[in-house]
C-alpha cells in the first residue's frame, strides 16, 4: 500500500464493513482498524477478495495510543470513525467503559488525524439517543433541536460531537458527525448488540418467540444500511459541515415492524411482551431535510424493500 485514501475504525462491523466494500469499489485504498470485540472478520471477506493491495486490516483497540500513531503514520485523506460501544443498556450498566471507548477512543482517532492533517473526519453519532425524549410536536427531530441525551451512551456521543467541533476550531481539522437513525440491513448480528430488525429476523427465521419490551407502540426511524453508507461517502466530500441527521423522517412502531417482518416470512406467531426497559425513548424520527440540502443525500430504500433484502440475506447466511 503506497498511500492510504481512507482509514475506517470499526471496519469489521455491520455498517463499517459495507462502507469498506464501497470505498474499495470506488478504487480507494483502505486500512481497517478493529479490535473484533463486536466486529467479525467474516464481514471483511469481500474486502480481502476484491481489495488486494488496496486493503489492509489492523487488529487494534481505538483506546490504544498505537491507534493514534498508526493513523498519523498512514496520513489518510479521510478517516471514518465508526468504532464504538453502541449498546445503550450496556452504557447504563457500565458508564465508565462506555466513556473510555466512545470518548477517549474518539480522541485517540482525532489526535492521529490532527497530527497528519487529514482532510476529513466523518464520525458516526446516534440520532435517537442524541435528541432523547422530546415533545412529540418536534417530530421528526431537526438539527436545531437542543440535544437531550438520557443515557451514558447518548452523552458520550454528544460529547464526541463537541470534540469534533473543538478540533475544527482549534486545529482546523474538518469533521462531520452523522446523527444516524436506526440502521438495519445485511450483516447486522442478531445475537450481538443488534438493532431490533436483526433480532426479529433471527427469531422469526429460527421460529423462536420474539420479545417486545413495553407496549410495542414506541416508534423508531429505520434507515437502510446502504443508504447510510452513501451518506458517509457524501459527508467525506463536503467541507465544514458540523453534523446532520441521517434518517427517513418516518416513524414506525415496533409492533408495525414485527407484523411486517412476520408477514414477509409467513410466520403467524405472536410476540411475547415484557416490561419496558429503562433509558429507552418513546418516539423518535429524524428530519432528513438538512442532509438533502447540504449533502445531496436522501434515503432511497423503502422500509418494505429494505426488510425484504435484509430477510433474504439472513436466509442465505
Amino acid at each position: 500500500m503506497k498511500e492510504t485514501n481512507a482509514v475506517v475504525t470499526g471496519g469489521a462491523g455491520f455498517i463499517g464493513s459495507l462502507l469498506v466494500d464501497r470505498l474499495l469499489a470506488d478504487g480507494k485504498s483502505v486500512v481497517v482498524i478493529d479490535d473484533l470485540s463486536t466486529g467479525n472478520l467474516s464481514n471483511l471477506e469481500r474486502a480481502r477478495e476484491q481489495g488486494g493491495n488496496n486493503f489492509k486490516f489492523e487488529s487494534l483497540d481505538v483506546r490504544s495510543a498505537v491507534t493514534t500513531e498508526l493513523i498519523a503514520d498512514l496520513k489518510p485523506e479521510a478517516v471514518f470513525h465508526l468504532a464504538a460501544q453502541v449498546d445503550l443498556r450496556h452504557s447504563v450498566d457500565d458508564p465508565l467503559l462506555d466513556a473510555e471507548i466512545n470518548i477517549l477512543g474518539t480522541l485517540r482517532v482525532l489526535e492521529g488525524a490532527r497530527r497528519c492533517a487529514t482532510k476529513k473526519v466523518v464520525v458516526a453519532a446516534s440520532g435517537g439517543t442524541l435528541y432523547g425524549d422530546q415533545e412529540h410536536t418536534h417530530l421528526p427531530f431537526k438539527e436545531s433541536l437542543e440535544p437531550k441525551p438520557q443515557s451514558p451512551y447518548g452523552i458520550s456521543k454528544a460529547t464526541t460531537m463537541s470534540y469534533l467541533s473543538a478540533y475544527q476550531e482549534l486545529y482546523g481539522l474538518d469533521g462531520t458527525a452523522l446523527a444516524l437513525a436506526n440502521v438495519y440491513g445485511p450483516r447486522q448480528d442478531p445475537h450481538g448488540e443488534a438493532g431490533v430488525v436483526a433480532i426479529f429476523a433471527g427469531q422469526l427465521l429460527e421460529k423462536t418467540e420474539s420479545t417486545i419490551f413495553g407496549t410495542g407502540e414506541q416508534t423508531r426511524d429505520f434507515v437502510y444500511v446502504q443508504d447510510v453508507v452513501e451518506a458517509f461517502i457524501k459527508a467525506s466530500e463536503v467541507e465544514k459541515m458540523d453534523f446532520c441527521n441521517i434518517g427517513t423522517g418516518i416513524e414506525t412502531s415496533v409492533n408495525e415492524l414485527y407484523e411486517t417482518m412476520a408477514s414477509l416470512l409467513n410466520n403467524a406467531s405472536e410476540p411475547n411482551y415484557l416490561p419496558s426497559r429503562s433509558g429507552e425513548i418513546e418516539r423518535s424520527a429524524l428530519d432528513p431535510t438538512y442532509a438533502q440540502s447540504s449533502l445531496g443525500w436522501v434515503s432511497t430504500t423503502s422500509l418494505s424493500d429494505g426488510l425484504s433484502k435484509t430477510i433474504e440475506w439472513f436466509k442465505e447466511n
